[in-house]
């Protein structure tokens, strides 16, 4: 289906959908509010994780950070402490610095122009247009992979989703159905509805809204549905860490922000070969990373002389640490497990 004329058909379509999340929306905390920074802080974590079990993640991120003011003024490890579990920390770092850029550019006030909060560090169209019609009215379609999902299936539309020119063909066809005035309501009814009902897998058609008009089910082709022809290629990476201890204490240093786990701290990566004498065992961790199949080896360490400890710390600007300073830094989630099993 190539080309979308708005009808009668299409705004029933949408208002099916609007009605059906009017009687069935998820009782979620950030649903009760319009304030631009809570929607931003949940927009950016609920892409990365099922709303189950990011939402303690949220609640004690703006329990901690309620307002721009107070995440522009903490330091970024602590940020990223309160991101632990979540992953994606670069993106923890951009609302950082995104803060800032309202304090600095905006007196402290949340934009409301669609085009200055895509100006915002982090910030892509998805984002700013959730934020722009949840919170200020505006009728944006919030084009995400539940929008591609159910609008290809509802029209048995074969556009490729992962060709680079998706956003702007189903942005257009979105705009084709959604209610007036009811940007904000639809976008989250698409959300539910791509996330509850229209599934990737197994999808639940007969409790659709939709299901009489989707073009997919009626000619038994929910399989087919979104297309996608490019194949994103997943790197193989090795990575090796040494656990280097002294007593109760050991070492530690924060990653630069160029790579993976940005401004996260690890253990050491390299050792002198007087070192390797005392590597009491080897752990090997598998972790999967977004294209990314990470093979981690930690090898413990535990030294006989404090001098030897403390001068390769200093040589190497390592920092000493415990177990109970630990918890109050942000690791990788591998090297936070291998610490509670220690």
């Amino acid at each position: 289906m190539k080309n979308h004329k708005q009808n009668t058909h299409f705004v029933h379509i949408g208002n099916q959908i609007l009605n059906w999340y009017t009687q069935n929306a998820r009782e979620l905390p950030f649903r009760k509010t319009k304030n631009p920074y809570h929607i931003w802080i949940c927009e950016i974590i609920f892409q990365q994780t099922r709303i189950v079990q990011g939402m303690q993640h949220y609640e004690n991120f703006v329990a901690r950070f309620p307002n721009v003011e107070t995440l522009a003024a903490a330091d970024s490890d602590e940020v990223l402490l309160y991101w632990k579990g979540l992953g994606y920390y670069s993106r923890a770092l951009n609302i950082h610095k995104a803060a800032h850029q309202i304090m600095g550019d905006f007196n402290g006030l949340f934009p409301e122009k669609y085009e200055d909060i895509m100006s915002l560090k982090g910030i892509g169209k998805y984002t700013a247009a959730a934020i722009s019609s949840i919170c200020f009215g505006k009728q944006i379609p919030a084009i995400d992979g539940n929008f591609y999902r159910v609008l290809s299936r509802i029209f048995a539309d074969d556009f490729d989703v992962s060709s680079s020119q998706a956003y702007a063909y189903f942005e257009a066809l979105a705009m084709q159905i959604i209610p007036e005035n009811a940007a904000g309501d639809f976008n989250q009814a698409i959300m539910d509805l791509g996330s509850e009902i229209c599934k990737p897998r197994n999808p639940f058609c007969s409790e659709c809204p939709v299901h009489k008009e989707c073009n997919a089910f009626q000619t038994g082709k929910i399989a087919d549905f979104p297309v996608k022809t490019k194949k994103v290629k997943v790197e193989n990476l090795a990575l090796q860490y040494y656990f280097v201890g002294f007593k109760n204490q050991f070492l530690i240093q924060q990653r630069g922000d160029d790579f993976i786990w940005k401004k996260l701290f690890e253990f050491p990566t390299e050792i002198p070969d007087s070192f390797l004498d005392f590597i009491l065992d080897e752990k090997v961790i598998k972790h999967k990373l977004t294209h990314k199949n990470l093979s981690i080896t930690i090898s413990k360490i535990e030294l006989n002389s404090n001098n030897a400890f403390k001068n390769f710390a200093q040589s190497n600007g390592f920092s000493i640490i415990n177990k109970k300073i630990a918890h109050l830094k942000p690791f990788p989630k591998p090297l936070e497990n291998y610490l509670k099993n220690l």
